[in-house]
């Protein structure tokens, strides 16, 4: 619901609001620009000084204003032509035009009303209506993507326009809910929807008659400073019944032009000052820094509803269609969704598409929006998730734990639980499983007890169907039809052979990077923006399921670049070692963000063997600026499997590789990169408590034995590698 009423009013009133948010900033610097070039008055300077000052220069002056930016204004008669200028308080001369700027009243024109009066003010109105909505409900979707308003600047994931999108809503969204709910405030001034809030002194019934006292005796002129003034109005010439009115900060009041005496006075009122207030927070008139603040905020507006748009194209794509989606407080059977990169949402259509055909009554949705109290009408909740990373949430289940744990009660329907994974990751389904241990925690009663499905498998998905159709008493048959990825040809350039000697055949193979469209660079889709570490997906000749291989390059590399070894029976990995230059193949790429170096200078701790040499590889040669890289590396001979050992020397003589340590396995004196990490547990300590980032790349087994290895490497300074792991500083890639 949440991202419903964001989605809508940010599609709906994009231009509108751009509108508003890209005139308001070039305002903005204009009133900036008032305070900078104004003459500013000495904070001893009286009212009373100013004006006789004004006075010998100008004798004519009817008013005189002071502007919140500090800027005065004198305006006068002089042979029956009207003047005005923008005074020196020094002097008391004219040192500008006091006409407007052209450029900022076409822009205040159309920042108010589009140029088209009061139907553009009310137009305008709507649309700052709008960005309030989106700054609210984006305040909300911020926390919900962060998990929880303590992890506000949570590092993020995913997408590059998703990030791009949060990262600005993280420090623009609190700006643009003061500048739309001013403008709001300001429109209903406008229209006379607030109440009056003058309550300015009566005029006065009787003066003195007398006229021409000196300004410079008018005790309260003398005792009011400069930059209390707003504005000075003279009598009328001739006319012994008019007073001298004068505005301040503090109030309103009139000055007997002939003694100088108060003959009325009247403090501002509490709803003046709000609304003068919300007028300086709004123009940036009076606070000149706090309105570039809010400009500078405002143009993040353009660039989110772009990122927005694209997010939005991309769900599209990523979410299937699903046709007679009941509301959540219809619905009988509550299905939600935990997906990363989308393929679980294709397998809840299908459920969604069975169960309905069988008459029941579904509601899909994502796990993130989670909420018990909705479920008027539900029966069962059925959650199909996916694991990202090491067990953590994907995407579309931010939240969901935590919202779970803060239930005073678990509904008393039942609820079944199936994972999404690959067992070849150790956190297999790891998600999952902690969805199911929580449920039961609670004491949530199960329909049925977490079952998993193995690399999106049709076949285990059927099985599972009939097991839910048992215990729902329908017949239901689940005949999911995987959406095949998107593949480009990919037609090798170059290889590089390693492992003959040891009867391991290995190989770089470096790929020739396809022509990419220009919309694909914008958006990052495809091959249009890449980084070592994301994940290619090689589609192999004789079966339907691709195999993913980590990049050792990036897009700003100029190619495709991976390490593979043979694999006896390997499909994937047969049809790629028997490729030569020239020859295709087809692939896609999978974003893997949770394996990509922070930005930080921090020093890294690559450590990896065998294959899994290539994204670290990657990490390194995109190291331009040098940030200290210590890479261990494990191998099997060094004359035989040193992958990338000449690029490697290169590296250290260039600044991007620190530290190389080498173990080999086979050979008289077998040493695996655990151990190398053992025989440097001093630097190795050392570096990880000045605030090092572990990566760690290649099999199982290996990845098992770095950890035990660093668990005892750290145990006399308290630190531990899970510790670490939660802290984001020890991130795996393995096999």
């Amino acid at each position: 619901m949440i991202r419903a009423f964001h989605r809508w009013p940010g599609l709906v009133a994009l231009v509108l609001v751009t509108v508003l948010a890209l005139s308001g900033a070039a305002l903005s610097v204009f009133a900036a620009a008032e305070r900078l070039a104004a003459p500013q008055a000495d904070a001893g300077l009286s009212v009373a000084t100013l004006t006789e000052r004004i006075q010998l220069v100008y004798p004519g002056v009817e008013q005189v204003r002071r502007a919140p930016s500090g800027r005065i204004t004198a305006f006068w008669f002089e042979n029956g032509t009207p003047g005005a200028a923008v005074i020196d308080p020094a002097t008391g001369q004219g040192v500008a035009s006091a006409d407007p700027n052209q450029m900022e009243r076409w822009l205040t024109n159309l920042h108010r009303s589009l140029f088209l009066g009061d139907g553009g003010r009310i137009a305008m109105a709507l649309g700052a209506a709008a960005m309030l909505v989106l700054a609210i409900s984006g305040t909300l979707l911020v926390a919900r993507r962060a998990g929880g308003w303590r992890r506000w600047f949570a590092p993020l994931r995913g997408p590059l326009a998703g990030r791009i999108h949060v990262e600005i809503a993280r420090i623009a969204i609190f700006g643009l809910m003061v500048s739309s709910l001013t403008a709001l405030w300001m429109t209903a001034s406008t229209f006379d929807l607030l109440p009056d809030a003058s309550d300015g002194p009566a005029f006065p019934a009787a003066v003195s008659g007398a006229v021409a006292m000196p300004v410079t005796d008018m005790a309260l002129l003398v005792a009011t400073p400069v930059n209390e003034l707003r504005e000075l109005s003279f009598p009328y010439p001739g006319d012994a019944t008019d007073v001298f009115t004068l505005k301040t900060d503090q109030g309103t009041g009139y000055l007997d032009q002939g003694t100088g005496e108060v003959l009325g006075w009247a403090d501002l009122t509490g709803l003046e000052r709000v609304s003068e207030t919300i007028y300086m927070l709004h123009t940036g008139q009076g606070a000149a820094v706090l309105g570039l603040i809010l400009g500078l905020l405002a143009l993040g507006v353009p660039v989110m509803g772009a990122t927005g748009v694209l997010i939005w194209l991309a769900g599209r794509r990523a979410r299937p269609r699903i046709h007679g989606n009941k509301t959540a407080g219809q619905a009988k059977t509550i299905l939600l969704v935990g997906s990363e990169g989308g393929s679980t949402w294709g397998f809840a259509a299908t459920l969604h598409k069975a169960l309905t055909k069988a008459g029941q009554s579904v509601h899909v949705g994502p796990m993130s929006a989670f909420a018990p109290d909705r479920y008027a009408n539900a029966e069962r909740i059925i959650v199909l998730a996916a694991t990202y990373g090491d067990g953590a949430a994907p995407a579309s289940a931010k939240g969901f734990l935590d919202r779970l744990e803060a239930l005073g009660h678990v509904p008393a329907i039942p609820l079944a639980v199936l994972g999404f994974g690959d067992r070849s990751f150790p956190a297999y389904c790891g998600f999952a499983k902690a969805v199911a241990a929580a449920a039961k925690a609670k004491g949530w009663p199960e329909l049925l007890p977490l079952d998993t499905i193995e690399r999106q498998s049709p076949q285990e998905f059927a099985r599972w169907g009939h097991a839910l159709g048992d215990a729902l008493g329908i017949d239901l048959n689940l005949a999911y039809q995987p959406v095949p990825a998107p593949t480009r040809s990919l037609m090798l350039k170059s290889r590089r052979d390693y492992g003959s000697e040891a009867q391991a055949p290995a190989a770089i193979l470096r790929f020739a990077l396809p022509k990419v469209s220009l919309w694909h660079r914008l958006t990052g889709r495809g091959f249009g923006r890449f980084k070592a570490g994301d994940l290619i997906g090689i589609q192999p000749e004789g079966s339907p399921m691709p195999r993913f291989y980590s990049l050792a390059s990036g897009h700003r590399d100029g190619f495709i670049e991976i390490v593979v070894r043979k694999h006896v029976g390997g499909l994937c990995s047969g049809q790629l070692m028997a490729l030569q230059p020239g020859d295709s193949v087809r692939a896609f790429v999978r974003h893997n963000p949770a394996f990509h170096p922070d930005h930080s200078h921090t020093p890294l701790i690559l450590i990896g063997a065998g294959t899994g040499i290539g994204p670290l590889a990657g990490f390194i040669r995109a190291n331009r600026r040098q940030r200290p890289i210590h890479l261990f590396f494990g191998m099997r001979q060094r004359d035989s499997d040193f992958f990338y050992g000449d690029d490697l020397a290169d590296w250290q003589t260039e600044g991007r590789l620190t530290d190389l340590i080498t173990a080999t396995s086979r050979g008289k004196q077998r040493r695996y990169v655990q151990d190398a990490l053992r025989g440097d547990a001093l630097e190795v300590t050392r570096l990880i408590r000045n605030g090092a980032r572990i990566m760690v790349c290649g099999g199982r087994d290996m990845a098992a034995g770095v950890t035990d290895a660093l668990a005892d490497i750290l145990a006399p300074t308290g630190l531990t590698p899970a510790a670490l792991k939660a802290e984001g500083r020890y991130v795996e890639d393995v096999y």
